[in-house]
């Protein structure tokens, strides 16, 4: 198989095979990132044989296998959703030759990525298996995404999401939690549940916002340009968050970045995931808290 650099995927996309057909990311100027450091400002398609020939050898492997299928694939990258409906249809195409069993194929995508694409080419792409995108929104705070660099704001979230809606194409957030700063978690959360109030995400992952070094958001630091949440006010931030939230959707904290893991189904698990919240805000202390994020050393 060919993979660029480190390779990254969703929680919940682990029994998915990853295939690339993207390396880093289009945007590459949210301050608060490093995961695609090792690719600075570049974006290439990976060549249409290299994508063929992974294809043919994940075939091969599944015939090895005792079921010898799989149901969904991912496409590998920053947000691969970038390229064109054409080359997204003939990738499509592709693993559909290849791998007849896959119902779906997922893949990361920005904001941006949906606003050039038609409303006929997205219900296409849906009509082909696109489905269950991976959007990193972060936040709805817009002085928070302004401030970031992200490149969209709240009202393009909603405008491009519904379009999605409309196409069919199911999606996921990702939630940044302490990407208000410090002083205004809480801000954020409520922001936030107010934008995914007119939206239908299937999950709302929450992530920590970990600064590392390298980040143009640690020389943010630095300057004095800008405060980071305590770690128990991120916990406060993402109980406000769950509190607001009035829409039947998934909420998890699932990666390396969260010192306790949780997941559960709204509104039914609403009053469980609050206790379990107020437990952490109430018995843990903010160094033991503090210490885990300082070993948290590549997400």
């Amino acid at each position: 198989m060919h993979y660029t650099g480190t390779i990254w995927r969703p929680p919940y996309e682990a029994s998915s095979l990853l295939l690339e057909v993207t390396a880093g990311c289009t945007h590459h100027k949210c301050k608060f990132c490093t995961l695609y450091n090792e690719l600075p400002f570049r974006f290439k398609m990976s060549p249409r044989e290299d994508v063929e020939a992974d294809l043919r050898e994940a075939r091969e492997a599944l015939e090895s296998w005792e079921d010898g299928h799989i149901d969904r694939v991912f496409l590998t990258g920053a947000d691969p959703f970038a390229l064109s409906y054409g080359r997204l249809a003939a990738i499509a195409e592709l693993i559909h030759r290849y791998l007849p069993s896959v119902k779906s194929i997922g893949a990361f995508a920005r904001i941006t990525n949906v606003t050039p694409k038609t409303d006929e080419e997205l219900a296409r792409l849906r009509a082909l298996g696109y489905d269950g995108l991976t959007i990193g929104i972060e936040t709805g705070d817009d002085q928070a995404l302004r401030f970031m660099n992200k490149g969209y704001g709240s009202s393009d979230i909603i405008a491009q999401c519904r379009r999605l809606d409309m196409a069919g194409i199911h999606y996921s957030f990702f939630y940044l939690v302490g990407i208000s700063g410090a002083g205004r978690g809480e801000i954020g959360a409520r922001a936030t549940a107010a934008l995914c109030g007119r939206l239908h995400p299937t999950l709302i992952g929450a992530n920590m916002l970990t600064i590392y070094p390298d980040s143009e958001l640690y020389a943010e630091i630095q300057r004095g340009a800008w405060q980071e949440e305590g770690e128990l006010e991120k916990y406060r931030e993402v109980r406000t968050l769950i509190e607001e939230l009035r829409i039947p959707t998934a909420f998890a904290a699932m990666g390396a970045s969260n010192a306790y893991q949780f997941y559960g189904r709204l509104p039914k698990d609403k009053g469980k995931l609050l206790s379990f919240l107020d437990g952490i805000i109430e018995n843990v202390s903010e160094e033991g808290l503090r210490q885990y994020r300082e070993n948290v050393h590549h997400l």
